[in-house]
């Protein structure tokens, strides 16, 4: 997704945008005390327990998977690394194990009751097409005779576990704002959120978006930037993505009801394309088969990860971060690297399944039953 060239440009980059970034939110009118940044712990940690779900480590589990690959019928070709070859198998076999409590096991049966008649929707990349199949698999395997209506579409796509009149959905949008067609071309506006109307009415929404705000050349979807009244050919990324999401954050503020729609923001998603990173002689993921020890990250939050955390602390209304980058990073192993049936080269972006999204849907489980 990412090439190696640009993550090194915006790792040099990193420091000046964030400096820049942070002197525009230091510029702006300050809300009041609800939105400090300890709104950002509050999501981090489960008051009631004390728990931080995300600092933890891996650890060996026989119980794993949570379902076999073979067995659901939801799963994209580009994920399904034991269908397409994978030799190994050991990377199926990791739970992750919070330091300061237990992880809940996922029950798909309880969760089907808990949000009965209910509409859940995924909105963002294909990171949120990872986790969206992630959590339908999970759900079937616990309920493998319950009618299923599935619909796959290039915008919306959608399970309904028909037993239950639960129906979880995937809605494409990469950036979250909006990308129109105009005289000029594509145009990214970082400003507008139409598409948001589409989101309007649903009792939980899972949000994700970065890998896109890095694509040049071929794999750009758009022709030029709107920020505000101007039009160019480019901008900081990471300052563009700290644009954008504040415009969806302004959206959350003035379109979701917390008394009816729970709001998640799955966090950034990491990439293993560069070994120095985790101080391995490895050009990328391609045969890696073990997690890291340990529970941190040799190279550190990528800087998008600041972004984030900046506009989140910002927002009035409830959203829990699902705080799941570090974990994430410490699977080196768990990309479909040269075993995806859907995706030239080597793919270090996305996630087998089963795999680690299968404990993203546990975290999120976790945030709603702990």
């Amino acid at each position: 997704m990412v090439t190696l060239k640009y993550q090194d440009l915006i790792f040099q980059a990193s420091v000046l945008a964030l400096v820049v970034i942070s002197h525009v939110i230091a510029s702006e009118q300050v809300h009041n005390n609800f939105t400090t940044t300890n709104n950002i712990i509050r999501n981090r940690e489960l008051a009631a327990t004390g728990c931080n779900l995300f600092q933890g480590k891996w650890v060996m589990d026989p119980s794993y998977p949570l379902y076999e690959s073979s067995t659901c019928p939801f799963i994209d070709p580009e994920f399904d690394c034991v269908k397409y070859g994978r030799p190994d198998k050991g990377y199926l076999k990791f739970s992750w194990k919070p330091d300061s409590c237990n992880l809940p096991r996922f029950d798909g049966v309880d969760f089907l009751k808990r949000w009965s008649g209910k509409k859940i929707m995924f909105v963002g990349d294909s990171l949120s097409l990872n986790q969206w199949e992630s959590l339908v698999c999970m759900i079937h395997a616990s309920v493998p005779n319950s009618k299923t209506s599935y619909v796959r579409q290039e915008s919306l796509s959608s399970v309904t576990f028909q037993d239950y009149g639960v129906t979880i959905m995937l809605y494409r949008s990469p950036y979250l704002v909006d990308i129109t067609r105009e005289s000029i071309g594509r145009v990214l506006k970082l400003g507008s959120i139409q598409q948001g109307n589409a989101w309007k009415g649903m009792d939980m929404l899972i949000f994700n978006t970065w890998h896109w705000w890095t694509h040049k050349g071929n794999a750009q979807s758009w022709d030029y930037i709107q920020d505000g009244s101007k039009i160019s050919k480019d901008m900081n990324r990471l300052m563009a993505f700290y644009k954008g999401l504040t415009t969806w954050a302004r959206w959350v503020d003035q379109n979701v009801d917390p008394t009816k729609t729970k709001v998640f923001f799955q966090g950034i998603s990491p990439t293993h394309y560069q070994g120095r990173e985790w101080q391995s002689p490895s050009k990328n993921c391609n045969g890696e088969q073990q997690p890291l020890t340990g529970s941190t990250y040799p190279a550190g939050a990528p800087p998008e990860v600041q972004v984030v955390n900046k506009v989140l602390s910002r927002i009035k209304k409830p959203v829990f971060l699902l705080d799941i980058t570090t974990l994430s990073q410490l699977r080196k192993d768990a990309h479909p690297s040269a075993y995806s049936g859907d995706h030239a080269g080597v793919d270090c972006s996305h996630w087998c399944l089963p795999g680690l999204p299968d404990t993203w849907n546990q975290l999120l489980y976790a945030a709603l039953v702990m």
